[in-house]
């Protein structure tokens, strides 16, 4: 009896131990929509970048610093090096990235809601008295607000002689918080991920969280 209960202990030490590094590496995961467009040359390599700030950008260039870092490692991974004179450069990068900020409520989704005889009643959740509006419509008098964050970056890649438009790359997610470089990092990794080749069709592509500093 005693070996058995052994046993059994181990087992569920073991199944703990396999969820818990599942977890580990789901949180150390980004998931996110992307698209990529244009028509990358045949047989041209990476070579040489250099960033492009547009005139906004030049406003605050400790923010837009910030955002180049985040995405040196996508375009050296893929096979690009900075150049050393911004003026030699092959390719010239422009980058966008937005965080907008959503308040979104659990009843919006008709799935989670059902017919009580009287009125549509949220179907999980904490008890609620109904509010009924001028319209006979009735809704929760305390709700629950869920905010959530979603966060997007592009990537724009121009021949610096010819300023040709040659690859164009935006990938976006969403989740409980801003993020930090670290996730914008992530992202522009997720945006380049289909190069050279491009899939203007949206699709989901997972990258690992790059390592804290």
């Amino acid at each position: 009896m005693f070996s058995l209960i052994r046993r059994l202990a181990l087992a569920s030490f073991g199944a703990a131990a396999v969820l818990a590094l599942t977890g580990c590496a789901a949180l150390n995961t980004v998931s996110a929509e992307v698209q990529t467009f244009g028509s990358w040359p045949a047989g041209r390599q990476p070579g040489t970048y250099a960033f492009e700030r547009m005139p906004s950008q030049q406003q605050n260039e400790q923010a837009q610093a910030r955002l180049e870092d985040a995405a040196r490692a996508a375009l050296e991974k893929v096979g690009f090096t900075a150049a050393t004179d911004p003026k030699s450069a092959d390719v010239l990068v422009t980058l966008g990235a937005r965080i907008t900020r959503t308040a979104t409520a659990p009843w919006d989704d008709p799935l989670w809601w059902r017919w009580n005889g009287n009125y549509f009643q949220w179907r999980y959740g904490p008890a609620w008295r109904p509010y009924y509006n001028r319209w006979g419509f009735a809704y929760p008098m305390d709700p629950m607000m869920e905010r959530r964050y979603d966060r997007e970056v592009a990537l724009l890649l121009r021949d610096r002689k010819s300023n040709e438009p040659l690859y164009e790359a935006r990938a976006s997610n969403d989740g409980l918080t801003e993020g930090d470089v670290r996730l914008l990092g992530a992202l522009f990794e997720a945006s380049m991920a289909d190069f050279p080749q491009t899939r203007p069709e949206p699709h989901s592509v997972s990258v690992a969280l790059p390592p804290s500093p």
